[in-house]
Protein backbone atom coordinates (compact mmCIF):
# COMPACT_ATOMS: atom_id res chain seq x y z
CA UNK A 1 0.00 0.00 0.00
CA UNK A 2 1.37 3.34 -1.31
CA UNK A 3 0.68 5.03 2.34
CA UNK A 4 2.56 2.39 3.96
CA UNK A 5 6.14 4.18 2.25
CA UNK A 6 5.07 7.94 3.52
CA UNK A 7 8.66 8.94 4.60
CA UNK A 8 9.15 11.90 7.14
CA UNK A 9 11.01 14.86 5.91
CA UNK A 10 12.55 17.36 7.57
CA UNK A 11 11.28 20.78 6.03
CA UNK A 12 14.42 22.58 6.21
CA UNK A 13 16.12 19.80 4.10
CA UNK A 14 13.05 20.59 1.37
CA UNK A 15 13.50 24.50 1.41
CA UNK A 16 16.95 23.85 0.75
CA UNK A 17 16.21 22.04 -1.97
CA UNK A 18 13.08 24.49 -2.58
CA UNK A 19 16.04 27.27 -2.63
CA UNK A 20 18.10 26.39 -5.86
CA UNK A 21 14.87 27.11 -7.62
CA UNK A 22 12.47 29.59 -5.74
CA UNK A 23 13.23 32.86 -3.96
CA UNK A 24 14.22 32.73 -0.31
CA UNK A 25 11.16 34.36 0.71
CA UNK A 26 8.54 31.73 -1.18
CA UNK A 27 10.53 29.03 0.14
CA UNK A 28 9.87 30.79 3.70
CA UNK A 29 6.71 30.34 3.20
CA UNK A 30 6.70 27.11 2.28
CA UNK A 31 8.36 25.84 5.30
CA UNK A 32 5.51 27.79 7.38
CA UNK A 33 2.89 26.07 5.66
CA UNK A 34 4.65 22.69 6.54
CA UNK A 35 4.76 23.71 10.46
CA UNK A 36 1.18 24.72 10.47
CA UNK A 37 0.13 21.73 8.82
CA UNK A 38 1.48 19.72 11.98
CA UNK A 39 -1.04 21.84 13.89
CA UNK A 40 -4.05 20.80 11.96
CA UNK A 41 -5.81 18.94 14.58
CA UNK A 42 -7.13 15.16 14.88
CA UNK A 43 -9.90 15.47 12.38
CA UNK A 44 -7.66 16.25 9.62
CA UNK A 45 -5.33 14.02 10.80
CA UNK A 46 -7.66 10.59 10.93
CA UNK A 47 -8.92 11.57 7.55
CA UNK A 48 -5.55 12.12 6.23
CA UNK A 49 -4.18 8.56 6.99
CA UNK A 50 -7.01 7.81 4.15
CA UNK A 51 -8.77 4.64 6.46
CA UNK A 52 -11.31 2.79 4.08
CA UNK A 53 -14.97 4.38 4.82
CA UNK A 54 -13.28 7.14 6.88
CA UNK A 55 -14.57 10.70 5.30
CA UNK A 56 -14.06 14.05 6.47
CA UNK A 57 -17.21 13.49 8.28
CA UNK A 58 -16.74 10.24 10.25
CA UNK A 59 -12.95 11.68 10.62
CA UNK A 60 -14.80 14.89 12.61
CA UNK A 61 -17.08 12.65 14.59
CA UNK A 62 -13.87 10.84 15.63
CA UNK A 63 -12.34 13.46 16.88
CA UNK A 64 -14.51 15.02 18.85
CA UNK A 65 -15.19 11.44 20.39
CA UNK A 66 -11.88 10.56 21.11
CA UNK A 67 -9.64 13.62 21.18
CA UNK A 68 -6.62 12.18 21.02
CA UNK A 69 -5.47 9.49 18.74
CA UNK A 70 -3.94 7.13 22.29
CA UNK A 71 -7.72 7.07 22.72
CA UNK A 72 -8.83 5.90 18.64
CA UNK A 73 -6.00 2.92 18.98
CA UNK A 74 -7.12 1.73 22.43
CA UNK A 75 -10.92 1.84 21.29
CA UNK A 76 -13.01 -1.41 20.38
CA UNK A 77 -14.76 -2.31 17.69
CA UNK A 78 -17.98 -2.55 19.43
CA UNK A 79 -17.33 1.08 21.00
CA UNK A 80 -16.91 2.70 17.77
CA UNK A 81 -19.87 1.05 16.15
CA UNK A 82 -21.95 2.41 18.44
CA UNK A 83 -20.94 5.74 17.78
CA UNK A 84 -23.71 7.50 15.47
CA UNK A 85 -22.48 8.37 11.87
CA UNK A 86 -20.02 5.74 12.40
CA UNK A 87 -21.53 2.09 11.99
CA UNK A 88 -20.50 -1.16 11.79
CA UNK A 89 -18.49 -1.47 8.57
CA UNK A 90 -16.40 1.99 9.30
CA UNK A 91 -16.05 0.53 12.88
CA UNK A 92 -14.47 -2.25 11.30
CA UNK A 93 -11.88 -0.43 8.87
CA UNK A 94 -10.71 1.81 11.37
CA UNK A 95 -9.52 -1.09 14.09
CA UNK A 96 -8.05 -2.76 11.32
CA UNK A 97 -6.43 -0.11 10.26
CA UNK A 98 -5.29 1.15 13.58
CA UNK A 99 -4.09 -2.62 14.54
CA UNK A 100 -1.66 -2.95 11.89
CA UNK A 101 1.70 -2.67 12.43
CA UNK A 102 2.92 -0.36 9.01
CA UNK A 103 -0.73 2.23 10.79
CA UNK A 104 1.22 2.33 14.19
CA UNK A 105 4.76 2.46 13.09
CA UNK A 106 3.65 5.51 10.19
CA UNK A 107 1.47 7.52 13.42
CA UNK A 108 4.75 7.12 15.49
CA UNK A 109 7.12 8.73 12.83
CA UNK A 110 4.15 11.43 12.48
CA UNK A 111 4.27 12.04 16.27
CA UNK A 112 8.16 12.19 16.35
CA UNK A 113 7.81 14.74 13.09
CA UNK A 114 5.70 17.17 15.02
CA UNK A 115 2.46 16.33 13.91
CA UNK A 116 -0.26 16.89 16.86
CA UNK A 117 -2.11 14.11 17.98
CA UNK A 118 -4.83 16.29 19.96
CA UNK A 119 -8.25 17.30 18.52
CA UNK A 120 -8.19 21.48 18.21
CA UNK A 121 -11.50 23.42 19.50
CA UNK A 122 -12.82 23.36 15.86
CA UNK A 123 -12.92 19.14 16.18
CA UNK A 124 -14.95 18.98 19.20
CA UNK A 125 -17.31 22.36 18.89
CA UNK A 126 -20.95 22.06 18.63
CA UNK A 127 -24.01 24.10 18.47
CA UNK A 128 -27.44 22.81 20.29
CA UNK A 129 -29.42 24.36 17.56
CA UNK A 130 -27.54 22.17 14.60
CA UNK A 131 -26.64 19.29 17.17
CA UNK A 132 -28.48 16.19 16.04
CA UNK A 133 -30.69 17.93 14.32
CA UNK A 134 -31.49 16.64 10.31
CA UNK A 135 -30.95 19.70 7.56
CA UNK A 136 -32.46 18.72 3.78
CA UNK A 137 -31.11 21.84 1.37
CA UNK A 138 -32.81 22.33 -1.65
CA UNK A 139 -32.43 25.12 -4.09
CA UNK A 140 -29.52 27.48 -5.05
CA UNK A 141 -27.82 29.27 -2.37
CA UNK A 142 -26.42 32.81 -3.27
CA UNK A 143 -23.64 32.95 -0.38
CA UNK A 144 -22.99 28.86 -0.56
CA UNK A 145 -22.23 26.49 -2.67
CA UNK A 146 -24.18 22.57 -1.67
CA UNK A 147 -20.51 21.34 -0.24
CA UNK A 148 -20.09 24.51 1.71
CA UNK A 149 -23.66 24.38 3.12
CA UNK A 150 -23.53 21.15 4.29
CA UNK A 151 -19.89 21.58 5.90
CA UNK A 152 -20.86 24.04 7.69
CA UNK A 153 -23.92 22.41 9.48
CA UNK A 154 -21.98 19.60 10.38
CA UNK A 155 -19.44 20.98 11.95
CA UNK A 156 -21.71 21.87 14.27
CA UNK A 157 -22.65 18.50 14.68
CA UNK A 158 -25.55 18.73 12.37
CA UNK A 159 -26.31 16.08 9.61
CA UNK A 160 -27.86 16.70 6.21
CA UNK A 161 -29.63 14.04 4.24
CA UNK A 162 -31.13 14.29 0.43
CA UNK A 163 -34.50 13.63 0.97
CA UNK A 164 -37.76 15.09 3.61
CA UNK A 165 -39.30 13.11 5.98
CA UNK A 166 -40.81 13.05 9.44
CA UNK A 167 -37.12 12.92 10.78
CA UNK A 168 -36.16 16.43 9.33
CA UNK A 169 -35.84 19.03 11.45
CA UNK A 170 -34.86 21.47 8.66
CA UNK A 171 -35.34 22.37 5.18
CA UNK A 172 -33.24 24.98 4.03
CA UNK A 173 -34.72 26.73 0.84
CA UNK A 174 -32.99 28.53 -1.65
CA UNK A 175 -33.56 29.78 -4.98
CA UNK A 176 -36.01 27.52 -7.49
CA UNK A 177 -36.59 25.20 -4.76
CA UNK A 178 -39.05 22.28 -5.50
CA UNK A 179 -41.05 19.58 -4.37
CA UNK A 180 -38.81 19.36 -1.51
CA UNK A 181 -39.59 22.50 -0.23
CA UNK A 182 -43.47 21.19 -0.53
CA UNK A 183 -42.87 18.23 1.13
CA UNK A 184 -41.72 20.20 4.05
CA UNK A 185 -44.79 22.36 4.29
CA UNK A 186 -47.34 19.25 4.08
CA UNK A 187 -44.95 17.62 7.10
CA UNK A 188 -44.76 20.88 9.28
CA UNK A 189 -41.17 20.95 8.97
CA UNK A 190 -39.47 24.16 10.06
CA UNK A 191 -38.19 25.81 6.73
CA UNK A 192 -35.96 28.44 6.78
CA UNK A 193 -34.33 30.32 3.52
CA UNK A 194 -30.85 31.73 3.61
CA UNK A 195 -30.64 34.76 5.74
CA UNK A 196 -32.85 32.69 8.71
CA UNK A 197 -30.22 30.14 7.88
CA UNK A 198 -27.23 32.55 7.89
CA UNK A 199 -28.54 34.00 11.58
CA UNK A 200 -28.20 30.27 12.77
CA UNK A 201 -24.54 30.35 11.98
CA UNK A 202 -23.65 33.42 13.53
Amino acid sequence: MARERIKIINPEAIVRVYNLFFLPETADNLIKSIEKSKSNGLAKLIYGLGIRQVGEKAARVLAARFRNIDNLITASEEELTNIRDVGAVTAKCVTEFLSQAQSRDLIERLKNAGVSMEAVESDIKSDARFDGKIFVLTGTLENFDRKTAKKLIEERGGKTVESVSKKTDYVIAGDAAGSKLQKARDLNINILDENEFLKMLE
